[in-house]
């Protein structure tokens, strides 16, 4: 695959962010698939498919309509003007609406600190302000990676399915669910066999909840009801089937051959 297992985004982003880096040689990662996590912004997953082994980046999707940042009462769960979805922790009270609302499960929270933050990626902003690439992208040595406009990206990633109609599945994830995110996938294999949801649907999930925000107002049950109703969405969408940057992540088996 292009994505070839070595993990060095993962420890790019933890040296990036001065958090844990990870032994990518000797802790059995692969064993099982794992989540995000406070300590971890970006996971590599393996997985067993019908073509061989697929190994799959997992991190912050930056949702274009990002329920976390609508669900965030104080605006401490932000978009920037770029399209980075990042985390603001002198706005925050802690009440962790994000993690409810987000459909996948990316907000992260610090049980275990007496002073807890919200921890997930942020796209490196910082790095994006300054012209570079995120940390991840800079460090993928095989060009599983790709950082660009979505314009761009999307374009890329049609010519290849065109282009390479019996490798690619006739689907770029990103682009649609949810009203589309900032990282786009290509794949191989069926979604669903590498652990993408594939219920989600297209309608952003702000635009459930966008009349009762105008009409009811934020008293002391008004966040709570409107949060319970994008995570009854969520859990319902489990079971009932334009910023600037974007990322793209390639699982393609072949063309790197060519």
């Amino acid at each position: 695959t292009r994505c070839i297992g070595c993990r060095a985004c993962e420890v790019a982003c933890a040296e990036e962010h001065d958090m844990f880096v990870p032994d990518v040689v000797n802790d059995g990662a692969f064993e099982k698939v794992r989540k995000t996590s406070e300590k971890q912004w970006t996971v590599v997953n393996k997985f067993e498919t019908e073509k061989g082994d697929v190994f799959v980046k997992k991190q912050c999707m930056h949702c274009y309509q990002a329920a976390c940042a609508i669900a965030c009462p104080t605006e401490a769960m932000k978009q920037t003007d770029h399209g980075p979805v990042i985390w603001r922790g002198n706005k925050c009270i802690g009440c962790r609406f994000c993690m409810v609302s987000c459909p996948f499960e990316m907000p992260k929270f610090e049980y275990d600190e007496w002073n807890p933050k919200l921890q997930k990626c942020t796209m490196c902003f910082e790095r994006l302000e300054e012209g570079q690439k995120p940390a991840c992208v800079s460090a993928c040595p095989t060009d599983a990676l790709m950082f660009g406009t979505r314009v761009k990206n999307l374009e890329i990633a049609r010519h290849r399915i065109y282009s390479y109609p019996d490798q690619y599945v006739h689907h770029i994830y990103g682009e649609h669910e949810v009203g589309g995110t900032g990282y786009i996938y290509l794949s191989a294999v069926p979604f669903d066999q590498i652990g993408f949801r594939t219920d989600l649907g297209k309608k952003a999930y702000p635009e459930y909840t966008k009349e009762f925000l105008y009409a009811v107002p934020m008293i002391l049950f008004g966040v709570p009801a409107f949060l319970l109703g994008l995570n009854a969405l969520a859990d319902a969408s489990r079971s009932v089937p334009e910023s600037e940057f974007t990322l793209e992540f390639d699982v393609d088996k072949e063309e790197k051959k060519r």
